[in-house]
């Protein structure tokens, strides 16, 4: 599924930007469809992404998970182990690259988590290019782990105070900064969101996750998945998995958001469970939002889902039908966390866990024939001191 030429997916996308910004979104819209047909980038994207990021990224049989749940064969697609320490390295590459081409020397980035601005700082810092990272103070005092990888690789943080100092307002002043430095500087957006073609190239510099995914599962079992699973926030991850498979009908797709308190309190950040349609950072999709168009504040225990919007893609498959989003709670991800860490040896990001969780509550509605693959987005180290204050 592609979107049309003024980059929309059934009527979710296009271009919401300031005029000043339309020069630098045509040019780079120019560069990109051209270089995503140019051999030697190809070969130089596919170059670095296996010997710097370590693609392809195993897929992983969790057999005492799939024994404790009784269900489905589920199996975890790795992104956990791409250098940087989740999926966003392969999107940042390809985005640094095109900056490169362009002649931009300046690069900048919002982030929530962490994990997108650790992987923008380290493919600036890999192509020599100074680099600054926008985050929410509040996403700053629980993500202390990350601010502290970026600064090694050479980027400089700027807390952001205003709202509610999470990764919304990260992304406004990123968007403030890009329109007062257009002239030298590349805006990295981390998420399929954003206006065209960001939606669009993001997903397809993740879709290496889903095209490995094929290739993996018919070696070791001989067929497509039944079903694949994955967080969304923006969705950046779950795209990438999901958009391989968009034409296999029989491959069922579930995005998991995060439920937060609950959906019948007002902190949580399930966007497509509890949202409506409205324009936020540069593209119409679903939002969460007042009567009065105003954004709600928003919140997951997880900083890389607490986002109030979600990609145009995923809000052109949850009209269509062709996926399914559903949530869960915190409470439901600390206690997936725990279980997870101890029975597989493996520690997930709390976003990933969001996946795990529905895993966890839904197991017995598969057959125990299906096969099912889970996308695990990234490590858990980072999230050690949210969860002991969670406890």
């Amino acid at each position: 599924m592609n979107p049309n030429k003024k980059g929309y997916f059934g009527k979710f996308g296009g271009r919401f930007v300031p005029e000043t910004l339309m020069n630098a979104i045509e040019e780079l819209t120019d560069t990109y469809f051209r270089m995503r047909k140019d051999k030697k980038f190809n070969q130089k994207l596919s170059g670095y992404l296996k010997d710097f990021v370590g693609r392809p990224t195993p897929l992983y049989f969790a057999q005492n998970f799939t024994n404790l749940l009784k269900g489905p064969k589920i199996y975890f697609k790795r992104e956990d182990l791409c250098h940087t320490g989740s999926h966003k390295i392969n999107n940042t590459i390809g985005q640094v690259l095109l900056a490169k081409e362009i002649g931009k020397t300046r690069i900048i980035a919002e982030t929530g988590a962490g994990q997108h601005g650790v992987a923008t700082a380290t493919a600036a810092a890999l192509f020599g290019l100074k680099c600054e990272v926008y985050m929410g103070e509040e996403d700053i005092k629980r993500q202390s782990v990350n601010v502290e990888r970026m600064k090694l690789l050479g980027t400089k943080v700027v807390p952001v105070s205003s709202g509610t100092k999470t990764l919304k307002d990260a992304i406004n002043e990123a968007m403030r900064d890009w329109v007062a430095n257009v002239e030298d500087t590349f805006y990295v957006i981390g998420s399929a969101i954003g206006p065209h073609p960001y939606p669009l190239m993001v997903r397809n510099f993740q879709s290496v996750i889903g095209k490995e995914v094929r290739k993996q599962l018919l070696s070791v079992e001989g067929r497509l998945p039944d079903c694949l699973v994955a967080c969304v926030g923006g969705g950046s991850n779950s795209i990438g998995l999901f958009s391989t498979f968009y034409n296999d009908k029989k491959v069922k797709f579930i995005g998991v958001e995060a439920g937060g308190f609950g959906l019948n309190t007002p902190k949580h950040s399930s966007t497509l469970g509890a949202g409506s349609v409205g324009i936020l950072h540069g593209t119409k999709t679903y939002i969460l939002q007042d009567k009065h168009g105003q954004i709600l504040p928003t919140h997951s225990i997880s900083a890389g889902l607490d986002y109030p919007g979600v990609g145009p893609e995923h809000s052109f498959y949850k009209e269509s039908g062709r996926a399914q989003y559903v949530s869960v709670t915190d409470k439901e991800v600390l206690k997936a966390f725990h279980l997870f860490s101890e029975i597989e040896g493996i520690i997930p990001a709390l976003e990933s866990t969001h996946a795990i969780a529905y895993m966890m509550k839904n197991a017995k509605k598969f057959k125990k024939s299906d096969v099912v693959v889970v996308g695990l987005s990234g490590r858990g180290d980072k999230d050690s001191g949210i969860v002991e204050e969670n406890e």
